[in-house]
């Protein structure tokens, strides 16, 4: 998208987004708290009064630990960080550094600008198990549920990010979340007109202009709108190439009335990235630290009519090669309507659009047609014959190309609930639904002859097959239909000292898989003990449906005005990824296309119980937790057709405690501490070959480190503040086998800033200094949790399993980054 497209894109959201101030909205009723009138002036979390499933923060969010914490009366555990905190980050931060130091969350950066996203993990649950939502908009992706934190947000327009811990949020619309909830909340605009400019530089070359308007109240002080661009590029940490990210935010409120209001968003992120490369362990031995993609294009083989010219593939590809662009929108509005006495209804139409694509490599296509896929082993000639590829008039080549896999996503959903108070009792009942048409293929385009890609979007000059249509890697449609009803009484007990929270979730994940014929690879069946399998490409449909029924029950106590109890016991539910019916998790049986191990949900019992003291100088809180992890959905043997698939591969305990504590301000200074003590244990053996059964059962759990901490000092006098943080990872296991970890670490950030005031034209003028990693710690960190093992493995009867080139690979830490970033408005 051109700038020219994206002022154009910018002007029609602003005016769709007024014209849709036409319709009402409200403050909806919440449920008992534990003290609604005690300590006003600290943080306390409240349920949105507009937004399903989604808080807001009252009081002052910098009240307790500079903004990482806030008081909160929940049956379950649960962080959050606010506005007064992440406002102080880097400008190009995202999700998972803003809460970084929370208890139970263990999360890295692929490098220190935020640009190229992360890794995160919460009591073991990575985060393809958690329910992502974005303004109550759920932001994983529709296919495999994976999370792209870079993708949502500016960080200027951020007021809360909210971490369950263990249960989902019973109003959250997930049908993938057998770990808890992440909720992301966007600031109204202001009530005042205003025009913000920010801009910062660093290391790395890194330049970010932000600007964003506020209207103020309009229209008899009933709406406000606000609208924000960024733009942002930097270098990466190692190797070369750079991330380039383009992004508008645009908000608006509308007040009918006290009780009927409307809040909207439209969030759009188009990003162009060259890739980090990640590192196995022997890779980092023998190439170091800064080890990245190539820095110089191997050159092409001229082509040559009549002579067979036999390329061969570059590894690592080179940087320019290896890419990628994206972008996406997330559109909702969310309205809130009073229908009768202590009767609120909430309602919120969405769309999420994403395109893109990642994983590039360079492949080898052969032009003779010989070499189809046979054998179970994909080949490399085109569907349909022999074709000419590079051009030179002749059929006797093997080609170098790029390659790269292409989703398009469309994802219209709504969501609803009914709430009303009946006595003592806060009803609410509420339903989701969506339909997420995912679009996945995997084109090849010509190698320029400086390494970059013909066409990075991979949308024109594709290799074409003899009969005119593109080569294919994979070429999949998806449609996932999901739905949802929940029930939740909130009952108030003992003159409101008490909440005894009912509550009962009914999901629904339908999985319409289309194959259309491709270069991919789908085994078909021969008989129950055969080896390879004589592989077709054909297209094919299959469908799959899973449903689980999910209570939840949590109760609160107030032992006094500053002390609780709580408890809470949930179920939550996952539903296989669409990879899971694709390629070689299928055979043909009889012409018909079957799964080789009918997969079920993974499901997980989560319980805390927990104790809370909260005053306006110190909070504090403590939980215990406990997860039994049911049906893990992994790559493993099935010991009844002989082949490894995905599939369900066992049970997964976790347990521990989280500890949580922050100041009020004391002479300028205040504090923030959370410590996570957690064990992990694997309930099963694993089989991966028909006489190998490796033992995984007692182990511990990948990417669940025993020992998690995090600690903020601030100290803020007059117009100047500072801020220091520092976060412990324990050692970590990057294998089922537990043969191979990443080591324990500890790294510190510096925020630093002061608040120049008024100067002529320019309003609250700040300078901000932000510095991470300041030690210039080494570390890594594995880049899946999924990784069997890293050495060979010999049973009792001397059969030796290999894992082969299937070994962790790693994410390292980057270096000290060090950022200024100057703001003022105008108003």
């Amino acid at each position: 998208m051109t700038e020219q497209q994206l002022a154009r894109f910018a002007r029609t959201a602003l005016s769709v987004a007024v014209a849709a101030l036409a319709a009402p909205a409200v403050h909806a009723q919440t449920a008992p708290a534990a003290d609604t009138d005690k300590d006003q002036a600290a943080p306390r979390a409240q349920d949105d009064k507009v937004r399903l499933g989604t808080i807001t923060v009252v009081g002052s969010g910098g009240k307790l630990g500079s903004g990482l914490m806030i008081n909160d009366d929940s049956v379950k555990g649960r962080s959050t960080v606010t506005k007064a905190s992440i406002e102080k980050d880097r400008a190009t931060g995202n999700s998972y550094q803003a809460i970084a130091l929370l208890p139970g969350v263990n999360t890295y950066s692929y490098d220190g600008t935020g640009l190229f996203g992360g890794g995160l993990s919460v009591r073991g649950f990575n985060s393809d198990q958690l329910g992502f939502t974005v303004n109550g908009v759920p932001v994983n992706d529709s296919g495999n549920f994976a999370v792209y934190p870079q993708e949502f947000i500016d960080t200027e327009n951020v007021c809360t990010t909210s971490v369950a811990q263990g249960s989902t949020e019973l109003e959250t619309p997930s049908g993938g979340a057998s770990g808890g909830s992440i909720s992301i909340i966007t600031c109204d605009p202001n009530d005042t007109r205003r025009l913000r400019v920010s801009q910062t530089l660093g290391g790395l070359n890194m330049t970010r202009t932000y600007l964003r308007a506020d209207s103020g109240r309009f229209a008899n002080n009933m709406a406000k709108v606000f609208l924000s661009y960024s733009h942002t590029t930097a270098d990466k940490w190692k190797g070369e190439g750079k991330a380039k990210k383009d992004h508008i935010d645009f908000g608006f409120a509308l007040d009918l009335s006290e009780e009927n209001r409307l809040l909207g968003s439209v969030l759009y992120n188009r990003a162009i990235n060259n890739n980090i490369y990640s590192l196995t362990l022997p890779q980092l031995n023998a190439n170091g630290y800064g080890s990245d993609f190539a820095t110089t294009f191997k050159p092409r083989l001229a082509p040559v009519n009549g002579t067979a010219q036999t390329e061969t593939a570059m590894s690592p590809i080179f940087y320019k090669t290896s890419l990628n662009p994206f972008e996406n929108v997330i559109a909702s509005v969310s309205g809130s309507f009073k229908v009768a006495q202590d009767t609120y209804l909430k309602v919120q139409p969405y769309f999420w659009y994403g395109f893109g694509n990642g994983g590039w490599s360079e492949a080898l296509l052969d032009e003779t047609g010989t070499k189809p896929i046979s054998g179970g082993t994909a080949g490399n000639s085109l569907v349909g014959g022999a074709v000419d590829i590079n051009g030179d008039g002749d059929k006797l080549d093997t080609v170098r190309v790029a390659r790269a896999s292409v989703t398009r996503t469309q994802r219209p959903g709504v969501t609803a609930e009914l709430s009303t108070t009946l006595g003592s009792h806060y009803l609410k009942f509420g339903i989701w639904y969506e339909r997420a048409q995912h679009r996945q293929t995997q084109p090849a385009v010509q190698l320029n002859d400086d390494g970059t890609p013909a066409d990075m979007w991979l949308q024109s000059g594709c290799v074409k097959r003899a009969n005119g249509s593109c080569y294919e890697g994979r070429d999949w449609k998806t449609v996932s239909t999901s739905y949802q009803a929940y029930f939740n009484d909130q009952i108030g007990f003992a003159d409101d000292r008490g909440l005894l929270s009912l509550g009962v979730r009914a999901p629904h994940v339908s999985r319409d898989v289309t194959n259309y014929a491709s270069e991919g690879l789908t085994r078909s069946y021969t008989s129950p003990t055969a080896t390879t399998y004589t592989s077709v490409s054909q297209d094919y449909q299959i469908k799959r449906s899973f449903s689980e029924l999910l209570p939840q029950v949590g109760v609160r106590f107030n032992l006094d005005r500053r002390q609780q109890v709580f408890t809470n016991v949930a179920k939550n539910f996952r539903a296989p990824p669409n990879f899971a019916f694709t390629g070689s998790n299928l055979r043909f049986v009889n012409g018909v296309i079957t799964p080789w191990t009918e997969i079920k949900a993974e499901t997980a019992v989560m319980t805390d119980l927990g104790y809370r003291f909260q005053s306006p100088a110190v909070s504090f809180s403590v939980t215990a937790f406990n997860s039994d992890f049911k049906d893990r959905q992994a790559n493993a043997f099935d010991p009844n057709t002989l082949v490894n698939v995905y599939m369900n591969a066992g049970k997964v305990n976790v347990r521990g405690l989280e500890f949580e504590a922050a100041s009020g301000v004391f002479g300028g200074f205040s504090a923030y501490g959370s410590l996570t003590l957690q064990k992990s244990k694997v309930k099963d053996d694993l089989q991966v070959t028909s006489t190998v059964t490796l033992p995984t059962s007692g182990k511990q759990f990948t990417l669940t480190p025993r020992y998690l901490a995090g600690l903020a000092l601030q100290y803020e006098q007059g117009p100047f503040y500072v801020r220091v943080k520092g976060k412990y990872s324990g050692s970590q296991y990057a294998t089922l086998m537990n043969d191979e970890a990443a080591p324990a670490y500890t790294t510190a950030d510096v925020d630093a800033g002061y608040r120049v005031g008024n100067l002529g034209l320019l309003k609250n003028a700040l300078l901000r200094f932000n510095v991470s990693n300041l030690g210039n710690t080494k570390y890594r960190n594995p880049s899946s949790g999924t990784v069997l093992a890293a050495t060979p493995y010999t049973n009792a009867a001397g059969v030796t399993y290999s894992p082969g080139t299937s070994i962790p690979s790693y994410y390292l830490g980057a270096p000290r980054l060090s950022t200024l970033t100057f703001s003022a408005d105008f108003e």
